[in-house]
């Protein structure tokens, strides 16, 4: 089934959802005469966007008690972020981009870039790039799962990664320490050094109320940082001191 169909059966989905009030991935498996595994991916890529819940077997609307305005306000900020990010990409780059969120929302903003290289440690992002329509090339590290991340980890991971070289990196954080830099809440951050390693460019997505958690875990320091992308609603003293560090930041409207 074609990039373009899988988005077809999607909305489809939410037709049906819409309409019924909950869906099986029974049903949906025979419906679209494809396999259990598609739909639940369909499902997954549905969920992450908001869409629906995943139950069981199935899946169910979103309770509109959990549908807020900040949530909304969040995923604007996202995008705004993720179009930001996308501008600095050019034809043919090779582009690195991590795990979560953040990184993520610039997926399906890449289909106009021709001739990209994208690895990846993370299944969902890996999945995003896989129905773009220019179809890039896509690596994936491999490595050990680990939950916390939703992501590969790991000696094989880092090794994949040190096999190539990259123009930019794309990756997120937990919080920013101003002081330090880029701070986790996952002790696992050696993959994250070696992306910025094998980068020539390395690019922070974060919201703006992430910057100034004072997280134990430092991810990336300052030194290998480029550029920091938020949103419009850092303040100008703490932006100031990011620059004085030597990284750029750019605020997305």
């Amino acid at each position: 089934m074609s990039k373009r169909n899988t988005q077809q059966r999607r909305h489809a989905i939410v037709a049906m959802l819409t309409e019924k009030g909950k869906v099986s991935v029974d049903e949906l498996s025979s419906l679209f005469e494809t396999s259990e595994v598609t739909i639940r991916k369909d499902l997954a890529e549905l969920e992450k966007n908001g869409i629906l819940l995943r139950r069981y077997g199935g899946a169910v609307p979103v309770p509109h008690e959990m549908v807020s305005e900040n949530a909304v306000k969040v995923s604007e900020q996202k995008l705004a972020i993720a179009k930001m990010a996308v501008s600095r990409i050019r034809d043919h780059n090779r582009i690195v981009v991590d795990s979560g969120s953040t990184t993520a929302a610039l997926i399906p903003l890449l289909n106009h870039k021709r001739g990209l290289v994208v690895m990846t440690n993370s299944l969902n992002v890996a999945q995003a790039i896989k129905e773009l329509e220019n179809e890039p090339t896509l690596l994936m590290t491999g490595g050990t799962w680990d939950p916390h991340s939703e992501a590969f980890q790991g000696q094989v991971a880092e090794q994949a990664l040190r096999a190539y070289d990259f123009d930019q990196l794309f990756i997120g954080a937990d919080g920013i320490d101003v002081e330090r830099g880029t701070t986790t809440f996952n002790e696992i951050v050696g993959l994250s050094r070696v992306m910025s390693d094998v980068s020539r460019e390395v690019i922070v997505l974060i919201e703006s109320d992430k910057i100034g958690r004072k997280i134990p875990n430092l991810e990336l320091p300052w030194q290998v940082i480029t550029t920091v992308i938020t949103d419009s609603c850092i303040d100008d003293t703490t932006k100031r001191a990011i620059e004085k560090m030597g990284t750029e930041v750019i605020c997305a409207p």
